[in-house]
């Protein structure tokens, strides 16, 4: 029972999330007349609104200018990928479940894990392992938080320039980041197979379903380990990446394919 209601608040808040995406992607920004006609109308008995639901958290120009620095994006990208934040943030604490007594838990001012996969595979198609998912949220840099916690929007437009803008040093270091579970500046055999031990189809009346893991493993050391220590260091990575690109995401997909990026980017600057 615990299992069913889990996985209906976690498809619930998917829905909630990427609906915030689809409409800030796919539609025009509204002003108040052209807004739905239930959206204009005031009850009789409550106070006219005066402040609109999505919170609107001003963005700071002190921000903007850090961020124009630190990032590859321009001024109206910086705005328009707040405003998607805010809408992020918002699904997320809409989608919320209550604590066990049935009081709201606290808000949280962030984009949460499950909003951020949701992100993740929906918007820009990382169809890949949930353990891959789970590095990427992980590795997303924090600052001060030291990678706990939710992102805010610093870190969000901070991340976001590096996978769909990043220079090549900047994608190697993230996938390596990906790759290397215990951030120890190495990706050894364990954390390979880790990785890899899904990627392979099992087939039927294999004794040993991991015997292939280990022969993939072994194929991947010969191309990656360049000074043949048994293990693939960040000099190694490169290395070998710079020889042959492909080998970027030899462990799992964690970057936006390049289509859908160019379609995120174009959409985002399109709608200002």
């Amino acid at each position: 029972m615990a299992s069913n209601k889990n996985q209906k608040i976690s498809m619930a808040a998917s829905a909630i999330a990427m609906r915030g995406v689809r409409l800030f992607l796919t539609a025009g920004r509204r002003g108040p007349a052209g807004a739905p006609e239930d959206a204009r109308r005031i009850s009789p008995h409550r106070p006219r609104r005066t402040k609109p639901i999505i919170p609107v958290n001003k963005l700071q120009m002190s921000v903007v200018e850090i961020l124009l620095k630190s990032t590859r994006f321009t001024k109206s990208e910086l705005e328009a990928l707040f405003v998607m934040y805010r809408r992020l943030v918002t699904a997320g604490q809409a989608a919320a479940p209550a604590t066990v007594i049935g009081q709201p838990v606290p808000k949280v001012d962030g984009i949460d894990q499950n909003t951020f996969r949701d992100v993740m595979h929906n918007t820009f198609d990382l169809v890949t392992e949930d353990v891959i998912l789970d590095r990427v949220w992980l590795t997303w840099e924090r600052g001060a938080n030291g990678g706990e916690g939710a992102l805010k929007f610093e870190a969000w437009a901070r991340g976001l320039s590096k996978l769909l803008r990043g220079s090549d040093e900047e994608r190697r270091a993230h996938c390596f980041a990906v790759y290397d579970l215990n951030a120890d500046g190495y990706i050894t055999r364990d954390e390979m197979f880790t990785l890899l031990k899904n990627s392979l189809l099992k087939q039927p009346g294999d004794e040993d379903p991991d015997e292939g893991v280990r022969d993939l493993v072994e194929l991947v050391l010969k191309k990656m380990d360049v000074d043949k220590d048994g293990k693939v260091s960040v000099e190694d990575y490169k290395e070998a990446v710079e020889q042959e690109p492909l080998l970027l995401e030899a462990f799992g997909q964690c970057l936006p394919s390049k289509r859908q990026a160019a379609t995120f980017l174009k959409n985002l600057t399109t709608k200002q």
